[in-house]
């Protein structure tokens, strides 16, 4: 675990670079959460999937897998890993404040 700021605020992240309390998270935070993953500037299809994580998160319990996400988010699969190309529900998850989903690597 580590401390650090992050859009100007003080944040703690477990050893992948996942914040452990999503209740902190705020746009500024994954606006530089994306820079330091090499995305940006956010579109309007990254903020569909980063706030299609949250709202998962917190009615579900956890993000969606990959194929989910490409099924129930509106942005087909391909598209997907246009925006997020590391992997895309790791890294939306990680943009989105949210735990790491079940099944990602």
């Amino acid at each position: 675990m580590s401390v650090e700021t992050i859009g100007g605020v003080e944040l703690e992240l477990n050893d992948e670079g996942f914040l452990t309390d999503p209740s902190q998270w705020n746009e500024d935070i994954a606006v530089e959460l994306a820079r330091r993953e090499g995305i940006g500037p956010l579109t309007d299809r990254h903020w569909q999937i980063i706030r299609f994580m949250r709202s998962e998160y917190e009615t579900k319990g956890s993000g969606p897998s990959v194929r989910m996400l490409g099924k129930t988010s509106g942005v087909p699969i391909k598209e997907l890993y246009e925006l997020f190309p590391k992997g895309p529900a790791k890294l939306a998850a990680k943009i989105a404040g949210i735990p790491k989903p079940r099944g990602c690597i």
